[in-house]
């Protein structure tokens, strides 16, 4: 396969590309930065940005596939941040493989697209898009889903649309460092009962789920035009994995807890005091983090299962094992 992964250079972008290069096939990578490891897998790299859409094109020149994972995430900031990156530079890599003739599109998305406030029990695919948001980044995502997915079959481009959960594992560069910087100034407080079940995906097995995907899905496979949870098939308690990590990075047990009402007044507040004094960064707390704190949220995978044969390969308790280096180092930075 001539693979291009825009974003390849970030934290899951770039486990798909070491899987990509492990098993032989040519990688090109659309990348903002420059990556020591990139440079160590010895693949063609190309700076730039997906919102340029003239290097996007060319990024997607003489490839079969095309790996699209590049995004901003985030709880907060401007419309136009998200829209310009996560939904038209998504259009930006539609149109590059529709000129250049790309047989496949995989895109990353997210399972924030489909959350409407309530708590998710073992929900699957069927699960339709919210009226409203509560943050810029799952109705920028949602959108660039939408265009993914309905471009399936133009121009002979067969598409798919793959939503991880919670990706955590070595490398992270933003889940697991804030938490544990929270934990360390005292910032980090449980919210809610504790109770709450999530899904989570470790992240090489989210990579591996997007080569499966991609060796699958051509224009008349069951893959084409369609999207998929992707996270361990079982379930975790939030509150319960949170103390552990804690306790792997040598840091005391949370103590302080606050309710979901008083979380989300606090967001509002929060909100509010962050849009009209301009400040920079994130709010500590939102409406939508407060919900996603409290609430269960955890996802069915027997379609992925059924369509191309997902199947996780690295347990949870594998997972902390490995990243429990890298625990122990946040603790002491």
């Amino acid at each position: 396969m001539k693979a291009l992964v825009t974003g390849g250079g970030g934290f899951l972008g770039l486990y798909i590309t070491e899987q990509l290069v492990a098993r032989g096939d040519d990688v090109r990578v659309l990348c903002r930065g420059q990556y020591p490891r990139l440079e160590e897998l010895n693949v063609e790299c190309i700076r730039g940005d997906v919102r340029d859409q003239s290097t996007v094109a060319s990024a997607c020149e003489g490839r079969d596939a095309v790996f699209h994972v590049a995004a901003v995430p985030g709880i907060w900031g401007s419309w136009n941040k998200f829209h310009s990156i996560n939904t038209q530079g998504t259009h930006n890599v539609i149109e590059g493989c529709w000129k250049h003739g790309v047989q496949k599109l995989i895109h990353t998305s997210s399972p924030s697209v489909i959350y409407d406030g309530n708590e998710h029990f073992g929900a699957d695919e069927s699960l339709r898009y919210p009226d409203k948001y509560l943050c810029h980044y799952p109705h920028t995502k949602r959108l660039a889903e939408e265009a993914v997915l309905e471009a399936n079959g133009q121009n002979d481009l067969a598409t798919a649309t793959l939503r991880p959960h919670l990706i955590w594992g070595p490398r992270d560069n933003h889940l697991i460092p804030r938490l544990i910087h929270r934990a360390k100034s005292g910032r980090l407080l449980q919210v809610g009962d504790g109770t709450n079940m999530i899904s989570m995906s470790y992240v090489e097995n989210a990579a591996r789920a997007h080569l499966q995907a991609a060796d699958a899905l051509t224009l008349d496979s069951a893959v084409a035009g369609q999207a998929y949870f992707i996270n361990e098939p079982e379930s975790v308690n939030l509150w319960s994995w949170v103390a552990e990590l804690l306790q792997l990075a040598g840091l005391p047990p949370l103590r302080r807890t606050i309710s979901p009402r008083g979380a989300h007044r606090v967001g509002v507040c929060c909100e509010a005091v962050y849009r009209i004094l301009c400040l920079p960064g994130e709010p500590p707390m939102t409406r939508f983090l407060a919900t996603q704190l409290s609430s269960s949220h955890y996802y069915s995978v027997e379609k992925a299962k059924r369509d191309f044969g997902y199947d996780p390969q690295i347990s949870t308790e594998e997972g902390m094992r490995r990243i429990t280096d890298e625990l122990k180092a946040l603790a002491t930075q």
